[in-house]
């Protein structure tokens, strides 16, 4: 471990395959036994979940606690145990006699967190490690040297805020992106590609529009064949063209809005990137007609019920899942289709509806009648009615500025308070004494810092 490489994995956060721990306890055995089921990774203790360091100290008794928790688990695990600058590193290999079990239970990671598996996900999984999660496979065709997309390994580093100057190759090897240090996965020739079609054949999308509200005819076609992120920005460029928009004033500007909220666009079609199955030789498919938008992909639900999809997050490619979330581009927690309802709600349009099987996942956006009432009409409807609500709950009206921070945040969860001050015309001093006051009447409340998030009463209640 160097200094360099310490700076890179504090930066890059939580992840897969890394995992902070503030102090040490035995209840550590869970993580290790969870990578050691996924793709292996680290441990770093001495280190706050957010990031900051509080030194501690390895003696050769805890070394050796901490080697022994490895060892009893079935089968035996072996790990690296050192440590840096007051920071205990625990390097677990991705399990060679997978699955282990500590303490009689199994563990796997997803995304995050280590979650325990129940009996129907332990069968699953002795049955998927028979082949090898797609995303975890090595790509032996991928030639680095001739084949790696730097302008799309750039955009993942910009969109993760990773700055290091670790070399590509120690950068992919932390993010858990090479096999046995020899090939790249998967997983990384999805993202870091220039043309997936001569690697993955069926990790195109395809986007069509029809003429009316059957596939008789076709108006349009293209299919979208580069890395990961340039064809869905792609796919939903072409959604953007082909629906309708209306000019809206926001303020003294004017802005378009597309006919459909395009956050719930864009979240169906990262939904259908991250959990579609990649072993199946379909693509995913967009269709266009004059009443809906069909998102469509390879890889069904199983045993599940789509109403434990709005529970949790099943993701079906972890690794893939791992760093599209340190790209901020999906969620950490299975909001998605909850936010999708939210979004539709806004502009008083029913909520998607999702249809799935053994092989197909569909999700379906009804589109508006815009000759019955106006984008504008709509949101200014909802957001009316939205106030009213709140006022009603709180026994008070709120201020128009109040309520006009409460509709951005809403709306951008993520949203600055220099971005505020912009939207709203005021100075940041005003802005803070505004979110002060919200806070104080628990209209409002902060999760996290720097990169945190803010919640509105509808899921933050007194």
């Amino acid at each position: 471990m160097t200094k360099k490489q310490l700076k890179f994995i504090i930066q890059e956060g939580e992840g897969y395959n890394v995992e902070f721990k503030k102090n040490y306890s035995s209840n550590i055995a869970k993580e290790i036994c969870a990578m050691a089921n996924a793709t292996g990774g680290k441990i770093l203790i001495g280190i706050t979940d957010g990031g900051k360091i509080k030194p501690v100290e390895l003696n050769n008794k805890l070394k050796s606690e901490i080697i022994d928790l490895a060892r009893k688990f079935d089968p035996s695990l072996v790990v690296e145990v050192s440590e840096y600058e007051g920071i205990i590193i625990i390097d677990v290999p991705e399990g060679k006699k997978k699955p282990y079990m500590a303490g009689g239970k199994f563990y796997l990671r997803h995304g995050a967190n280590s979650q325990q598996l129940n009996k129907d996900e332990i069968r699953d999984f002795y049955i998927q490690e028979g082949l090898v999660r797609y995303d975890e496979k090595p790509s032996k065709e991928f030639d680095i040297k001739k084949n790696f997309n730097s302008k799309a390994f750039k955009n993942f580093l910009k969109r993760a805020n990773l700055k290091t100057d670790l070399s590509q190759t120690e950068i992919l090897r932390n993010l858990g992106l090479f096999f046995r240090d020899k090939h790249l996965k998967n997983a990384g020739v999805l993202l870091f590609c220039k043309e997936i079609t001569r690697f993955i054949g069926n990790a195109t999308i395809t986007c069509a529009a029809f003429q009316g509200t059957d596939k008789v005819k076709i108006i349009d076609r293209q299919e979208f064949e580069s890395d990961l992120f340039t064809n869905y920005d792609k796919a939903y460029d072409y959604l953007a063209l082909k629906l309708n928009t209306e000019y809206i004033m926001a303020g003294k500007e004017r802005v378009n809005k597309l006919e459909l909220p395009g956050k719930a666009l864009r979240e169906a079609i990262l939904n259908a990137i991250a959990h579609r199955d990649y072993f199946a030789t379909a693509n995913i498919q967009i269709y266009i007609f004059s009443d809906r938008v069909e998102i469509v992909n390879p890889g069904g639900i199983g045993k599940l019920k789509i109403k434990d999809l709005y529970k949790k997050s099943y993701p079906r490619n972890y690794l893939l899942f791992g760093l599209m979330q340190r790209m901020n581009i999906v969620e950490k927690i299975g909001s998605g289709l909850m936010r999708m309802n939210r979004m539709m709600q806004e502009y008083l349009l029913p909520h998607p509806t999702i249809e799935a099987d053994d092989y197909w996942f569909t999700i379906t956006f009804q589109r508006p009648d815009l000759q019955k009432m106006s984008i504008e009409q709509r949101i200014e409807e909802y957001q009316t009615k939205w106030g009213e609500k709140w006022g009603e709950k709180w026994g008070e009206k709120w201020g128009e500025k109040e309520r006009k921070i409460l509709i951005l945040i809403k709306d951008n969860p993520r949203i600055t308070i220099d971005e505020l001050s912009n939207n709203l015309k005021l100075g940041t001093t005003t802005v803070e004494n505004y979110l002060k006051k919200l806070k104080e009447k628990k209209a409002i409340k902060r999760i996290g810092y720097k990169g945190g998030h803010w919640e509105t009463m509808e899921n933050y209640q007194k």
